[in-house]
């Protein structure tokens, strides 16, 4: 719901309160954002309005007209440099006459219903027409120029989303080095600032910044959203917990170059933007062009970490992912990669399926190594035709044959790079990102092809489109191994080498678009050397996102339980691969690796062919759980109790469990059943120790609590207990004493390293 109380602006979903004015300068003044208040009038939000008098010393005022305080001391809903703020600005121009001062004031205001697209970027979208939006005009009378703010309300995930777009209607070219979707300012500090850091293999570690004075800057200059920061970041207090405290989480709907600051002014005000990375960037606007900022996605709940997860998990599922499979179950696949990599054959692949199918595996897909000359990562990048020494029937022919085992295809592409020893290379070097004469930094042996250019582009969807064609294709990986060196377009002038970045991922979303719009019932999965690219601009077309090339069933908890702040279990990709790990050379149990991999698309990435009779049993008796349990596992409310980074979800931190264990459950809509999940890391002497505590039951409900999938008895029956959700939650259920020394000692849990258990909640 928005509230225009003019010169207030009060936006309220169903728990938050989010609310601005227009000073008497015409600026805006921001003024509250956190748990729901009540509005009924404008005078009720005089009492957030802040008071000034006098502006603090060593400090400008606005002009003479307004003296009585600097803009530098004030919390704003956008700024701008040269009118007083020094502080983090939303936008940075320079004028046709060389000069880099902007004052956008208040020019008007309008309230309309439901969800307007963007021109160029992707972005939310409201299938109930049921949001409100919220445009704020504002202008730079001095130089002619127009910004909007944009406010998107949906009330039910507790989600408002911001942007901003720039018009320039002045008479003369113009020069945007930034413009950024969101500035929210907040008038106290010691904010933590919470971003998740990581490289190839080693995604979203979570990193806490306690924000006490200064800057501190988030961000990506890769090319891509990147592993080394993800776009999606978190503003709490120190006492937030898992459950209980203030919690914003913001993220971008964005897969480029992206920026996330928080600041703390000399007065004790925090500033929080996010946006396009301004590093390098500068876009000229001649007259009478615009530029569109992505959209930026806020959530807040008072009730902790969770609380904020279950607003973005909604969010992400009702509002960003679409198409055919927005609400389908996603498939128990088998990748060829690491049973084979590059050496593949269509004997080998289909021996491979049939394993597969027996296990109950219900799509095969054929990763790398099927077309021009690729026996490894040096070439033939760009030649999409079918290598028939290894697929003699091609991939129509291979296709039908998997088809008709009763199982789907899918296949693997990198339709954004290109080898140097490739016949396209050959043809076309004009059509890579590089710098002409100069050398050139080299990325796993390719190159960028320049999706700034419209007619690479066409080159991708029509060769895309002829692959996807060739054979009866449920599901593609769309891969992207590679990260951004010399950015240099041929096909623009040297002025505008600025907009390279932005234009590729421009680029990169007009293939995307046309191709699942074309193809709608293909699975599209991104992949971007892992989780390189995983973000909620990839998901507005690919349902689902590969995580991470590590599949370490330790690796992948932490990973996944990063990803899980912000992004629901439906769009991870997570797989069982084979052991010794072939990331880490780490061996952990078959059913650890099962456990971790089913919260999220679960699939295997492993040679069936190698294993024996009781790993295959095993496997069947997984897919099989999974089957049964996927549509809760997929579409139900995720929440996190200890985590291997140490907290638990009341905020305290013990000596025994601190960093070695991870707790997980997972709840369906209704609350009728949950799955719940225990990993150690490793085993403590003389500790015996160790309880499970369930989250997001209903508390007057009485639980049938079972202890794993499979029977954990010797007479063959599985242990079960009824409780409360209350009890199941708050108490939790103190699990049998584990093995400590000598020999057994009747019914104990025998726990080792890399253990894990699965827990099923059924109400009666």
């Amino acid at each position: 719901m928005i509230q225009n109380f003019y010169p207030f602006f009060v936006l309220h979903t169903n728990q938050s309160t989010y609310a601005f004015r227009v000073m008497e300068s015409g600026h805006l003044e921001h003024l509250y954002y956190g748990r729901r208040i009540t509005v009924t009038e404008a005078r009720d939000a005089e009492i957030l309005t802040e008071k000034h008098v006098f502006a603090p010393s060593n400090t400008n005022v606005y002009d003479e007209n307004y003296t009585s305080f600097s803009l530098e001391d004030v919390c704003l809903e956008m700024s701008s440099y040269g009118r007083g703020d020094i502080r983090e600005p939303l936008v940075e121009v320079v004028h046709g006459d060389g000069s880099s001062t902007s004052d956008f004031r208040f020019e008007d205001a309008a309230v309309t219903q439901g969800k307007a697209e963007f021109k160029t970027l992707p972005g939310s979208y409201d299938e109930t027409n049921q949001v409100q939006h919220l445009t704020v005009a504002l202008k730079d009378r001095h130089y002619g120029l127009l910004l909007e703010l944009h406010y998107y309300v949906y009330e039910d995930c507790d989600v408002i989303t911001r942007s901003a777009r720039l018009v320039n209607e002045s008479g003369e070219t113009v020069q945007l080095h930034r413009l950024l979707s969101a500035q929210l300012d907040f008038d106290t500090p010691e904010y933590v600032f919470t971003t998740f850091h990581g490289a190839w293999a080693r995604e979203m570690k979570r990193t806490d910044v306690r924000m006490s004075a200064g800057r501190h800057v988030s961000a990506s200059y890769t090319g891509t959203s990147s592993n080394r920061a993800n776009p999606f970041v978190m503003l709490s207090k120190e006492t937030t917990s898992e459950d209980f405290g203030d919690c914003y989480g913001c993220n971008l709907i964005y897969s480029g170059n992206h920026y996330e600051a928080v600041e703390v002014s000399g007065y004790g005000k925090t500033r929080f933007v996010t946006g396009v990375n301004p590093q390098s960037f500068c876009y000229l606007l001649a007259p009478g062009e615009d530029f569109e900022a992505p959209e930026a996605v806020m959530a807040y709940s008072h009730e902790g970490f969770n609380g904020m997860s279950q607003c973005m998990h909604h969010f992400v599922r009702e509002h960003i992912v679409r198409g055919e499979w927005k609400r389908k179950a996603r498939p128990v696949l088998l990748n060829s990669w690491e049973a084979a990599y590059f050496d593949i054959d269509e004997d080998k692949l289909l021996n491979l399926a049939r394993a597969g199918k027996e296990a109950g595996i219900e799509l095969f897909v054929m990763d790398d190594g099927w077309f021009g000359n690729r026996v490894d990562d040096t070439q033939s990048l760009g030649d999409w035709q079918v290598d028939t020494r290894k697929l003699p029937h091609g991939v129509e022919g291979l296709s039908r044959k998997i088809k008709e085992m009763g199982l789907d295809f899918g296949i693997w592409v990198e339709p954004e790079m290109v080898n140097v020893k490739s016949n396209l290379y050959e043809k076309h070097p004009e059509w890579v990102l590089q710098i002409p004469g100069k050398p050139h930094s080299e990325g796993r042996t390719q190159r960028i092809l320049d999706l700034t250019r419209q007619d690479v582009q066409d080159y991708i969807i029509t060769e895309m489109s002829r692959v996807f064609s060739c054979g009866e294709i449920s599901y593609v990986k769309w891969d992207m191994n590679r990260t951004f060196t010399d950015y240099y377009s041929s096909g623009l002038k040297p002025d505008r080498q600025g907009e390279v970045a932005h234009r590729y991922v421009l680029g990169l979303y007009r293939c995307m678009k046309v191709l699942s719009e074309r193809f709608p019932k293909i699975l599209f999965e991104g992949c971007c050397a892992g989780g390189n690219r995983f973000d909620l601009g990839i998901l507005c077309y690919f349902p689902q996102i590969w995580a991470s090339d590590d599949t370490d069933a330790l690796c992948r908890a932490e990973i996944q339980t990063g990803y899980s702040y912000g992004y629901p279990l439906s769009v991870v990709g997570a797989h069982v691969s084979a052991c010794p790990n072939h990331q880490t050379r780490r061996m952990t149990p078959l059913k650890t690796r099962f456990h971790v991999a089913c919260f999220g698309v679960c699939g295997y990435e492993c040679n069936f062919c190698d294993m024996t009779e009781e790993e295959l049993d095993e496997v069947k008796g997984q897919i099989a759980f999974y089957k049964e349990w996927r549509k809760l596992l997929q579409t139900g409310d995720f929440y996190r109790g200890r985590t291997f980074t140490g907290q638990t979800a009341d905020g305290s931190c013990l000596m025994l469990s601190r960093g070695n264990v991870t707790e997980w459950t997972c709840v369906s809509r209704d609350r009728s059943c949950a799955v719940g999940l225990l990993l150690q890391k490793l085993v403590a002497p003389n500790t015996q120790y160790e309880y499970y505590r369930a989250r997001g039951l209903a508390p007057e409900r009485k639980y049938c609590f079972t202890y794993g999938y499979q029977p954990a008895n010797e007479d063959g029956k599985a242990a079960e207990c009824l409780a409360y959700g209350d009890a199941l939650m708050y108490g939790g259920v103190k699990l049998k004493q584990a093995f400590s020394e000598g020999g057994r000692h009747g019914d104990m849990r025998i726990v080792g390293d890399f253990v894990s258990e699965i827990y099923l909640m059924v109400s009666e």
